[in-house]
């Protein structure tokens, strides 16, 4: 089995979501006088590629520590939306389901395709990446409890659409237009489609139910679109953490790994390496065709 990066590269210029503290990073010692180079990081937990474990919003639940490894690492499936959504727009579960197979108690990562505006892509757009992602409603929770799902992951800022978080509040602008996108599109204000009885539901009313969720993912997710693979997440053994920065990676079989670092090297990189986003249409064009 080989690896496939799902992860973002993470440094200073990595956004936090939105009032989390963001990466700082300093020389504590440096070659010369002390004989080796140290630094201290200080940041969140809401950084980069993370898990959000149960106790960040579940107070009874389980810390990052208590994660067993066969929980963070299984079989699962990584969906292309891509084509289905955009700014604002609502996914749900049947658009999952038409596109790759999904199997009780599996990983399901989550292609927006908004990783192509991530602070580590041509196309950054951060107000995009936080802000007009899409996201699910209650019908979306409510599938992936059915489906006992072990995790889920999203290529972009939050599991929950940014207009049912406090990011309402702190964007009125955008509130608004995705309020005018909720009228045309769905027939009714945004207020109502997302009332306070839904509030952060991926949050709120899955993590009771141990099925937490890792954000920010994206690597060379565009690789895996609409295929299946071995997942694994690998986040600190963080006693009474209620999240963690981690590590995301896809294993597939040494036959798989070659044909896919074949088409990597047809493709677009950013310079991290990692498969650019938006300048590799060809990969979710191809991804589609597996329908």
């Amino acid at each position: 089995m080989r690896p496939i990066e799902l992860s973002i590269p993470l440094g200073i210029g990595t956004p936090a979501w939105p009032t989390y503290e963001p990466l700082q990073m300093k020389y504590f010692k440096r070659l010369a006088p002390n004989g080796a180079n140290g630094q201290i990081l200080t940041h969140s937990n809401h950084l980069g590629t993370h898990m959000d474990g149960e106790i960040h919003f579940y107070s009874p639940g389980k810390d990052m520590a208590a994660l067993q490894l066969d929980f963070l690492m299984h079989e699962g499936a990584i969906v292309d939306l891509s084509d289905a959504v955009g700014d604002y727009d609502v996914y749900t579960s049947k658009m999952v389901e038409d596109r790759v197979e999904v199997k009780d108690g599996d990983i399901l990562i989550i292609h927006t395709g908004y990783h192509h505006y991530g602070w580590d892509q041509p196309e950054a757009d951060e107000i995009r990446y936080m802000v007009k992602h899409p996201g699910p409603d209650r019908e979306f929770a409510e599938w992936c409890k059915k489906r006992k799902l072990r995790w889920l992951g999203v290529d972009c800022g939050s599991a929950d659409h940014p207009m049912n978080t406090i990011i309402r509040t702190w964007m009125p602008r955008q509130a608004k237009e995705a309020d005018a996108h909720f009228r045309a599109k769905y027939g009714m204000p945004l207020d109502e489609f997302y009332d306070d009885g839904k509030y952060q539901l991926m949050h709120l009313e899955l993590f009771n139910h141990g099925i937490i969720h890792a954000e920010c993912l994206g690597g060379d997710i565009d690789l895996l679109l609409n295929q299946r693979a071995v997942i694994g997440a690998f986040p600190w053994r963080l006693v009474d953490g209620e999240s963690c920065i981690c590590r995301i990676v896809a294993f597939v079989d040494d036959d798989r790994h070659a044909a896919l670092m074949e088409k990597k090297s047809k493709a677009v990189m950013t310079k991290w390496n990692d498969v650019s986003g938006a300048p590799n249409a060809w990969l979710h064009e191809e991804a589609r065709k597996k329908r």
